[in-house]
């Protein structure tokens, strides 16, 4: 059996307990990794590209990984993330996310300028808003139409909305319309990928070309079906995972790349520990989930309650942590603790690789 080569650099022989001060986010590349693979080779199968979303890790290095294993490009939530990627290189880039305001719009035609860019719109007022700004741009821009598809936030809530949408992009000066896109609700992967199958073929009867028709989200990603018009999937999550989708069934702890590291600072009743992780590095997210995050290899344990610097933690059963020791905990969300530090630290397995800062932290607008 050939190895397959690393992605991602090598450890040295220091130990991260060793080297790391709590609380820290430690990213495990060997689980990284297996997890870019694993995808990839799922939407392999399945027929589709993938285009991955960086907002889950917001680091070039971890983008570059996924390009590496395959990927077409990567999608970001907002400008600021995608500004970063380009300034790492990457040059094929989807903001999911309405593009409303003066200067938004223009910071945008100057990163198309940098970039092969798309956007999305789900109303006449964006699409007019991206054809005032591109009317006179180098290039097009590539608009593609949001669908609500059950997730309740933006997009068109019918396909007929969906082809007079499509109409206006392509007849608007400076923007080419590049098809469809959902972000569907968890657990309905496969009812969103029958929906825009629908809408596609609407659209092409009405004589205009959907070159792309875009699913994503990771609940529901190894469980999806072959859609035949479906061309495109855009997870984010899996390249590291969380409890929330170990709850859903959609991995298991051992795939959970992302871990918080913590110290126990106080044990001052039996069956509760005191740690040095709160509300700034856990999240607070809850996803209909009872507690803020899995102790690993501790089952019978629950983060019970978080303030600003102090974690509460329980225990069913002996033997209780002791002050001073390490615990790694899963969080509820990993996307959302990978914006609260300025660095997250890098290990394969016990070992250390390095610092890397979270180049795309607060680029929320």
């Amino acid at each position: 059996m050939i190895a397959t080569p690393p992605l991602l650099p090598d450890a040295g022989p220091l130990r991260w307990r060793d080297v790391v001060e709590t609380p820290a986010v430690l990213i495990d590349l060997d689980v990284v990794e297996r997890n870019i693979r694993r995808c990839q080779e799922q939407c392999d199968k399945l027929g589709v590209t993938v285009r991955p979303h960086i907002k889950t890790h917001k680091l070039p290095l971890l983008a570059h990984a996924q390009l590496a294993a395959g990927a077409v490009g990567v999608t970001a939530q907002k400008i600021g993330e995608a500004e970063v990627m380009a300034d790492a290189g990457i040059d094929d880039i989807l903001i999911s996310y309405n593009i409303v305001g003066h200067r938004k719009l223009e910071r945008l035609r100057h990163l198309a300028e940098r970039c092969r860019l798309s956007v999305v719109a789900d109303s006449a007022e964006v699409v007019a808003g991206l054809a005032r700004t591109f009317a006179d741009g180098k290039s097009e821009l590539g608009v593609l139409v949001e669908c609500d598809t059950g997730m309740q936030r933006c997009g068109v809530l019918a396909p007929e909305a969906a082809l007079e949408l499509a109409r206006q992009i392509s007849s608007s000066p400076g923007l080419r319309f590049a098809g469809v896109m959902t972000y569907p609700a968890p657990g309905q992967g496969n009812a969103a990928g029958e929906w825009l199958e629908r809408v596609a073929g609407i659209i092409r009867s009405a004589g205009i070309e959907a070159e792309i028709v875009s699913s994503g989200g990771t609940p529901d990603l190894y469980a999806m079906k072959h859609h035949t018009s479906l061309t495109e999937y855009r997870p984010g999550s899996y390249i590291y995972n969380d409890r929330s989708l170990v709850t859903a069934g959609a991995c298991g702890p051992e795939d959970c790349a992302l871990t918080v590291l913590t110290t126990v600072v106080s044990s001052p009743a039996r069956g509760r520990a005191i740690v040095d992780a709160g509300t700034k590095v856990l999240t607070s997210d809850l996803f209909g989930m009872s507690g803020y995050g899995m102790v690993l290899d501790r089952p019978d344990s629950s983060v019970t309650s978080l303030n600003e610097e102090h974690g509460r933690i329980e225990y069913g059963s002996e033997p209780m942590p002791s002050v001073g020791e390490f615990l790694r905990i899963i969080p509820n969300h990993a996307c959302v603790v990978s914006n609260m530090v300025d660095c997250v630290h890098l290990v394969r397995g016990e070992y250390y690789v390095r610092a890397e800062p979270v180049a795309a932290r607060g680029r929320i607008t």
